[in-house]
């Protein structure tokens, strides 16, 4: 494990020494991805592989015909994913962006700084900052930081943000304090995910967790 100065990257060579590469996030394409991304809110990702292979199986996994696709047989095939009628309508929001605005080319995404697709995804009614950033990352393959319940709960636990901290203030920590690759950012995330599923749960497992011998105060179950 290089050694570090940054407790934050001292964190990030643990958790991959102790738990290998992750390799998130799955799919075949950018655009599966950005799909995969409005799915997998409040879900867990099995439900979401089944809806994506629904739509993989009708052949309809384009922009251009989901863009054309009647909600009623959207929320059908992404059933699986659970809330369906409600993220069908996100993800029909998303893919008439993506087809309005950039003739659904995601070259076009890529050649956008990350505070403007930023913006332009939080404009999207249905897509919030972990969506947003989620898709900026893994699909478009740029570096922001991706937050989630898991990375409150372990930062908080050991201190490292205020337990106060909004999505923003924790996002903003994190790109402060881990180095600005994007592969890291990729890894890191996922890593974070693992430990809040295997040990840092709302009643934790601090006995056997890899990150046992840092000094950390439990705060209330979220």
């Amino acid at each position: 494990m290089p050694p570090s100065d940054n407790q934050l990257m001292t964190f990030y060579h643990i958790l991959l020494e102790s738990f290998g590469p992750q390799h998130w996030w799955p799919g075949d394409t950018s655009f599966e991805v950005m799909v995969g991304a409005v799915l997998t809110q409040n879900t867990n990702w099995s439900n979401v592989e089944k809806a994506i292979n629904n739509l993989k199986t009708a052949n309809l996994l384009t922009p251009e015909k989901l863009n054309t696709l009647s909600p009623k047989k959207l929320a059908e095939l992404i059933r699986p994913a659970g809330y369906f009628n409600i993220k069908t309508r996100r993800l029909q929001n998303l893919v008439r962006w993506f087809c309005a605005e950039y003739d659904a080319q995601i070259k076009c995404l890529q050649e956008l700084s990350v505070d403007r697709l930023r913006e332009e995804l939080l404009s999207i009614n249905g897509v919030g900052r972990e969506t947003a950033d989620s898709i900026i990352l893994y699909a478009l393959e740029k570096p922001t930081f991706v937050v989630d319940t898991y990375t409150y709960r372990v930062l908080s636990r050991h201190g490292l943000i205020d337990p106060e901290s909004d999505y923003e203030q924790i996002k903003e920590y994190c790109e402060m304090n881990v180095t600005p690759e994007i592969a890291i950012y990729n890894e890191f995330h996922a890593l974070f995910v693992r430990l809040g599923k295997d040990y840092c749960k709302p009643r934790p497992k601090c006995e056997n967790c890899p990150l046992r011998s840092f000094e950390h105060t439990i705060q209330p179950q979220y």
